[in-house]
């Protein structure tokens, strides 16, 4: 496509085409290049500011950074924003976390993107499910439903991994969803626990 790239020209149609974040395959494609010198041009006009590299494969414009819910997305894929980072999102935790946690299939992982940690517990398969696509600042990312975050912290709660936080409010959620969420675990720990998290705040708001 491009025989000779101009760096404002590359992100200009970054831009144009609503790509922030990218694999260097994806930018081969886009651009019409080789192996080679895409990884070249990568490299280089990461020294010279225009890319910032958020992990071995991943790039994105430096002037034009994703939000953080979207770079939670696309660093480790497949994944959905779940646990303490959307239960607080959703107000239902009341404490502020420094960690943007993630619900995947793959293994868990940890990365640092300048700074900010972005977090990824492994959940099983049949499990990876009850999230949606939300839009913030013309942005898309995937994020649990608040049930499903709930359920998703309060089975690491049952494994031990968690601790439990006796301040959330969940007089908001469906309880019989949260139930249903909890039975894809198979884990009867975990169910008692959704009881008694909806117990607790409904005698807490009488």
């Amino acid at each position: 496509m491009y025989t000779l790239l101009k760096p404002l020209l590359v992100r200009e149609e970054l831009r144009k085409k609503n790509i922030y974040a990218f694999s260097p395959w994806e930018f081969e494609r886009l651009f019409g290049l080789s192996k080679d010198r895409a990884k070249y041009f990568l490299e280089e006009e990461s020294k010279r500011g225009l890319f910032l590299r958020l992990k071995k494969g991943l790039y994105t414009l430096q002037t034009d950074m994703p939000g953080e819910q979207e770079i939670a997305n696309k660093l480790y894929q497949p994944s959905y924003l779940s646990f303490e980072y959307a239960l607080t999102y959703y107000g239902i935790m009341p404490e502020m976390v420094y960690s943007i946690t993630s619900a995947t299939t793959k293994p868990t992982r940890e990365f640092d993107v300048q700074g900010r940690a972005f977090s990824y517990s492994a959940i099983k398969r049949h499990a990876f499910t009850g999230y949606q696509l939300l839009t913030k600042g013309g942005r898309n990312f995937f994020i649990a439903e608040p049930e499903k975050a709930l359920v998703d912290y309060l089975y690491f709660v049952s494994l031990g991994k968690r601790g439990k936080n006796d301040r959330l409010s969940v007089h908001s959620l469906e309880k019989q969803k949260a139930l249903f969420y909890a039975t894809l675990f198979e884990r009867k720990r975990l169910s008692h626990l959704v009881e008694d998290v909806f117990r607790r705040d409904y005698r807490g708001s009488v």
